[in-house]
């Protein structure tokens, strides 16, 4: 019997980390939501988000039915407006009036409208598109101020990739040109006269991938004493990719004078899946995307915030509770969701745990391996494995086809690194993060055998 949406989302996300107050004001977190035909009733997802005290929701594309159904839910709402309609609301101020009228007046305050942002990755899409996007959000907010609405803050999103020149190190990073000044600091100007937030979709996951030297550990909120990268302009010591992208829009903001406006995650997220016969990334998995959200969660409900903005993230949402319609219409991933349309959830938050190891040895495989005294959890040391014995075997292949160097002269890493950069960068990840084995390089050369730690170690 498939479970409830609310029985699904509370074995999801610990309420503790949605409720329980920290020393220091915590980020909100919250979801992604995309009505469809396939996904459960605006209604009935507005119902079960208000039971878990879920507080924030982000509706691309919205229509009048997905926001009168979050009425009285006390929910606030980002409402996230598609490029398509930037032309219509730029042409002047009275179409703003008519879509106002039809998607907020009727609604407000009822339903907890916070902020609209108009268009989303204008940089991506053509100059005509970038340059309409100013004055759309200025007809948009002048309209809400003229219906006497002062308390919805309107401003665009945009892709990190698509604005921002660097991920890392995060003090170095800047706007994009021409960008930065056509259009991105003409609109920093107007968030701070008007109080409103630079809105930004973040995800960890393409910089991850585009990044070969970046281990997923790092991306993954993963807590070990040696995950860690530090900037080496400011020596500013970063433990996940987030805060470090997080910085780095700060650090961007603050070259273009504006280091103070607040900052809103509109999407982070790792993909859960992958299309069905799209040749993907083994890293979209249902088992990533649970260490993904449930690290983020537990991350913005600490307080922490990032290290050159205390007080973190105002908001975060994570994309999304439903897989996309339109990528399985166009057979393109890959899947985001976090629930299946059934309602029955594809991410778990319980199945992660750490525990510590004193040092062991024991025989695997015929090959004594020595592993480190280290709290670490069981289930990436069983991603790492797979990982290296994936390298050993392209290396396997390597020297059936070279006519069997030897091991002296073709170490495991170098090889790896040679016929396939990111397997010889995961092999020094899981030697690294996870083991740090203190072994001769003749005895690993071909033969280590890297045991895979069980949550049943003894001592």
């Amino acid at each position: 019997m498939p479970l409830s949406l609310t029985t699904a989302l509370l074995l999801l996300l610990p309420l503790s980390l949605l409720t329980t107050p920290t020393t220091s004001l915590p980020s909100t977190v919250g979801f992604t939501f995309n009505p469809t035909p396939t996904t459960p009733s605006p209604s009935h997802v507005a119902s079960s988000l208000h039971s878990l005290r879920i507080s924030s929701v982000r509706l691309p594309n919205p229509n009048p039915d997905s926001i009168r159904a979050f009425s009285y839910s006390n929910i606030s709402l980002l409402l996230s407006l598609p490029n398509t309609l930037v032309p219509f609301l730029a042409h002047n101020r009275s179409n703003a009036h008519l879509f106002l009228y039809t998607h907020v007046v009727p609604f407000y305050p009822r339903a907890r409208i916070t902020v609209i942002s108009v268009g989303s990755d204008p940089l991506l899409h053509s100059d005509d598109l970038s340059d309409l996007i100013l004055p759309a959000i200025q007809n948009v907010h002048l309209a809400l101020r003229r219906l006497g609405i002062n308390d919805i803050a309107v401003s665009t999103t945009f892709s990190f990739l698509n604005v921002v020149t660097t991920a890392f190190p995060p003090s170095s990073a800047e706007f994009q040109p021409p960008a930065a000044d056509v259009l991105v600091k003409p609109l920093l100007d107007f968030l701070e006269q008007t109080n409103s937030s630079f809105l930004v979709n973040l995800r960890p996951y393409d910089v991850y991938r585009a990044k070969h030297e970046i281990p997923i550990g790092f991306a993954l909120f993963r807590e070990t004493p040696f995950n860690f990268r530090d900037d080496a302009v400011t020596g500013v010591r970063y433990r996940n990719l987030f805060d470090a992208m997080v910085d780095a829009v700060v650090s961007a903001m603050a070259v273009a004078g504006h280091e103070n406006i607040p900052v809103v995650v509109t999407e982070t997220g790792w993909p859960s899946g992958q299309v069905p016969g799209v040749n993907g990334d083994p890293d979209a998995t249902e088992l990533f995307a649970g260490m993904y959200v449930n690290g983020l969660i537990e991350h913005l409900k600490s307080g922490l915030g990032t290290p050159l903005r205390k007080e973190g993230v105002a908001q975060a949402y994570v994309y999304e509770l439903f897989d996309s319609d339109e990528r399985q219409e166009n057979g393109t991933g890959p899947y985001y969701g976090i629930l299946y349309p059934n309602m029955t959830q594809k991410v778990w938050s319980n199945r992660f745990h750490a525990f510590s190891i004193s040092l062991h040895h024991r025989r695997c495989h015929g090959v004594w391996s020595y592993c480190c005294w280290f709290i670490i959890d069981d289930l990436f040391c069983e991603i790492s494995w797979r990982r290296v014995t994936g390298a050993r075997n392209e290396l396997k292949k390597s020297e059936k086809s070279s006519g069997g160097e030897s091991g002296e002269k073709k170490s495991l890493s170098s090889a790896a690194l040679k016929d396939e950069r990111r397997w010889g960068k995961e092999i020094e990840t899981a030697i690294e993060t996870c083991f740090r084995f203190r072994v001769e390089r003749q005895f690993w050369n071909k033969n280590l055998e890297i045991l895979v730690l069980r949550g049943d170690w003894t001592s």
